[in-house]
C-alpha cells in the first residue's frame, strides 16, 4: 500500500474476494490509518477498495456462471445424501435467490467470507449483471467507507479496532452458521412430514 497507493488498496481487496481468508478489515483500517500520515484520503481510499471488492465479485460471479444449475444438481444428485440433500433442493435455492437475490447480495456484503463466496450462486442463478453490480456496489461502498473511517479515526491505535472487528467477524460467522443448521434441520423435518403424509394418504 506505500508502493502503490490507491492501486494497492484496490488490489488487496480484489486479491481478498476472491481468497475470502485474507482479511478485508485488516486492509481497509489500515488503509484508513494511512490516511492520517500520507497524502492519501479517506474517499479516494473506500472508492479504489470499492473498485477492488466489485472487480473481485466480477470475477467468482463468472466462476458462478461456469457451474450451471445443471451441474449442480448431477452434483447434488450423486453425493448430496450425505448432507441429507437433493436434486430438487437445487431448483429451490435457485427460486429463492431469483426472488431474494438482491437483498442477498447487498446484505451479504457485511458479513466475513460470505461477502465473497455469494457472488458465486448469484453467477450460477444468471442474476442479471446490472443488478449484480449494482447491490454488489452499494453493500461493499458502505462497509468500505465504515472501515476506512474507523481506521483514520483510531489513528495510531488502529490495531485496537481490527481486533474488535475480529470478533465481530466470529460473531457474525458462528450466526450464519447456526442459521444454516436451523434452515437444514427444518428442511429435513419439513420433508420427513411431507414423506409421511403422501405415505397416510396412500
Amino acid at each position: 500500500m506505500n508502493q502503490f497507493g490507491y492501486f494497492g488498496v484496490a488490489l488487496l481487496i480484489a486479491i481478498e474476494n476472491i481468497f475470502p481468508p485474507i482479511p478485508s478489515e485488516l486492509i481497509l483500517i489500515f488503509g484508513g490509518f494511512m490516511t492520517t500520515y500520507t497524502s492519501m484520503n479517506i474517499w479516494m481510499v473506500s472508492l479504489f477498495a470499492t473498485f477492488g471488492s466489485v472487480a473481485g465479485a466480477i470475477i467468482l460471479y463468472a466462476i458462478g456462471q461456469l457451474l450451471s444449475i445443471e451441474k449442480m444438481e448431477y452434483i447434488i444428485g450423486k453425493w448430496g445424501y450425505i448432507f441429507g440433500l437433493k436434486k430438487e433442493d437445487v431448483k429451490r435455492a435457485e427460486n429463492w435467490f431469483v426472488r431474494r437475490g438482491a437483498s442477498a447480495i447487498f446484505f451479504c456484503r457485511f458479513i466475513p467470507i460470505v461477502r465473497s463466496l455469494i457472488s458465486v450462486p448469484a453467477g450460477m442463478s444468471r442474476m442479471h449483471k446490472g443488478t449484480f453490480l449494482l447491490y454488489t456496489a452499494i453493500g461493499t461502498a458502505i462497509w468500505n467507507v465504515v472501515l476506512v473511517c474507523l481506521g483514520a479515526f483510531a489513528g495510531a491505535e488502529w490495531e485496537r479496532i481490527n481486533k474488535y472487528m475480529n470478533v465481530y467477524s466470529y460473531i457474525a460467522f458462528a450466526a450464519m452458521v447456526i442459521i444454516g443448521i436451523i434452515f437444514t434441520v427444518w428442511l429435513l423435518k419439513k420433508r420427513n412430514f411431507n414423506s409421511k403424509s403422501n405415505n397416510q394418504g396412500k
